[in-house]
């Protein structure tokens, strides 16, 4: 049985790609990051129960806004860049992982979590790593989402879960289907407990 908060409303607030009033107007936000190609958009949609609140990039790597969405008009979903995509350039990555590191360390913003979503199929990448130093030096709140559980069986799951909490040395990590909605109650549960955002 669902305890967590139910979400009713969301919608697009604005895309902002540097300093802007939205940052710091005291809404807790709630941060989604991940490289190219896990499914963040999809993961994001999953939980509004909408298709496109979040449009899907046809060219991965290509979103450079940091975009902000309101739910529930109580807190900011805050979908981060996504990073890694193999086919941009050198400059087009440092771009983007400078404006990740920007927002995470120089914003002055204080999100209540952050949320890293991997492909449950390919685990942890050293990017990820990356960004797992920066929200550790920065003690941002963080937990893994590993999208994708669709796709494998129970036991290649629980092969890849175990692989992933051994890699990152976190035990919070939540297996994940955009597209069939499984764990999506244990999500919001942990994202929303009643007692605090009731």
């Amino acid at each position: 049985m669902h305890t967590g908060m139910l979400i009713n409303t969301s919608e697009f607030v604005k895309g902002i790609r540097g300093s802007d009033p939205i940052l710091l107007d005291g809404i807790p936000q709630i941060v989604f990051a991940g490289r190219s190609n896990v499914g963040k958009s999809s993961v994001i949609n999953s939980l509004v129960h909408k298709k496109d609140l979040v449009k899907v990039s046809k060219k991965p790597g290509k979103t450079t806004e940091i975009n902000f969405f309101l739910i529930n008009r109580k807190f900011y979903f805050v979908d981060l860049p996504g990073y890694g995509y193999a086919k941009l350039s050198l400059d087009e990555k440092e771009k983007i992982r400078k404006h990740l590191v920007w927002y995470l360390t120089y914003s002055g913003v204080k999100p209540e979590k952050i949320i890293i979503i991997l492909d449950i199929k390919i685990g942890l990448t050293d990017r990820d790593l990356e960004l797992i130093k920066i929200l550790k030096e920065q003690k941002h709140a963080y937990l893994f989402i590993a999208n994708k559980m669709d796709k494998l069986s129970r036991h290649e799951i629980a092969q890849q879960m175990a692989l992933i909490k051994r890699e990152s040395g976190v035990d919070n990590v939540i297996p994940y289907s955009a597209k069939t909605g499984a764990g999506k109650d244990l999500l919001l549960e942990t994202l929303f407990p009643r007692e605090l955002f009731g």
